[in-house]
C-alpha cells in the first residue's frame, strides 16, 4: 500500500500483516513456530522449500529480499555449541545449497548470511538458532529503506517459493548426476 499523511502530516504507511506477527511474539506456546513447522505438509502455505536430515530451508516470512531463506535444525537449540556434528555440516551444506538455488532462481548476485543465536536474537523464540541467507543484487537498496524507512519487496512469497524450491531440486538432480 502507499503511504497516506496522517493528522500530523507524517506519512503513514499501512502494514496490516504485521499485527499478526506482533501478537505471536507474546505467544506463551510449549513448542516454538520452528518446532511445530515441520509437523506441517510442505508447500507454500508453510513456506518449506527443502527437509534435510537434521535441518530444513524455509523461507523468511517477514524477508529482507525476495528468496530470503533461513536453514533451521529440527530439534531446538539455542547455541552453536549444542549442535550436533551431522546438524553444524548440514547447516553450512544446505547454506551452499540454498546460495545455489538462489543464483539459479533469482539471479542472485551476492548474500548477506548470518545466525541469530538465541531468544533476543531469534524473534523472541528461547532456545532457537537459524542461519539466514538474503540475496542481494546491485542497486537493491535504495531511496525507500533509507528515507521512507520501507522495504519495496518486488515478487510475491508464493512466486519466490516457486522459484526457489524448483531451484533446489535442480541443484539436488545435478548433484546425483
Amino acid at each position: 500500500m502507499s503511504p497516506e499523511a496522517s493528522d500530523s502530516g507524517l506519512p503513514r504507511l499501512w502494514a496490516t500483516w504485521r499485527m499478526g506477527y506482533i501478537k505471536g511474539l507474546h505467544r506463551r506456546d510449549a513448542d516454538s513456530v520452528f518446532s511445530q513447522l515441520p509437523k506441517e505438509t510442505d508447500g507454500p502455505e508453510n513456506l518449506i522449500v527443502h527437509r534435510g536430515v537434521t535441518c530444513y530451508v524455509v523461507l523468511n516470512l517477514y524477508p529482507y529480499n525476495s528468496g530470503h531463506c533461513m536453514v533451521v535444525p529440527f530439534r531446538e537449540v539455542g547455541e552453536l555449541s549444542a549442535l550436533s556434528p551431522e546438524e553444524r555440516l548440514e547447516i553450512m551444506d544446505l547454506a551452499d545449497l540454498v546460495t545455489r538455488a538462489l543464483r539459479r532462481a533469482l539471479d542472485a548476485q551476492g548474500f548477506n548470511m548470518g545466525m541469530n543465536l538465541g531468544k533476543l536474537a531469534g524473534a523472541g523464540i528461547p532456545n532457537h538458532l537459524h542461519m539466514h541467507i538474503v540475496p542481494r543484487w546491485t542497486g537493491d537498496t535504495n531511496f525507500m529503506p533509507v528515507v521512507g524507512d520501507t522495504k519495496v519487496l518486488p515478487e510475491s512469497l508464493e512466486a519466490t517459493y516457486a522459484k526457489v524450491r524448483d531451484a533446489i531440486r535442480a541443484e539436488l538432480d545435478e548433484e546425483t548426476r
